[in-house]
């Protein structure tokens, strides 16, 4: 079942096209944090990552983002890039989940604030 899966999906792991064409002309550049582990073809043509667990473009961490996109060309794990003491750590887009953010005010929260940033319009 597994097989069938990789052979006519994409969302459940890497395609097989993409897998023999990793396997015939990428070349392993490193890995994240998260396990995501990023190739290059031997000219350094072109680039990109294979996910481990779900495929979501947010899970890619802002340093492998550049290089996925030739913003720089020598990978992180060769030129690390400078971290300011005030950056965040990289947190995957949590939009559509349980722990999306959500203004106060908002009907999704538990305890919503009633909003009193405007006046109903009444007609006289």
């Amino acid at each position: 079942m597994y097989f069938l899966k990789r052979l006519l999906t994409w969302w459940n792991s890497q395609t097989l096209g993409t897998q023999l064409f990793t396997w015939r002309k990428g070349t392993r550049v490193g890995s994240d944090a998260q396990g995501n582990v990023y190739y290059q073809t031997t000219g350094g043509k072109r680039r990109w990552v294979i996910y481990n667990g779900d495929m979501e473009a947010s899970r890619v961490s802002p340093d492998w983002h550049g290089w996925l996109h030739f913003t720089w060309n020598e990978p992180p794990t060769k030129v690390p890039l400078a971290h300011k003491a005030w950056e965040k750590p990289h947190v995957e887009n949590l939009t559509g989940s349980d722990a999306a953010y959500a203004p106060p005010g908002s009907i999704r929260r538990a305890d919503p604030v009633p909003r009193q940033d405007y006046e109903a319009w009444q007609p006289e």
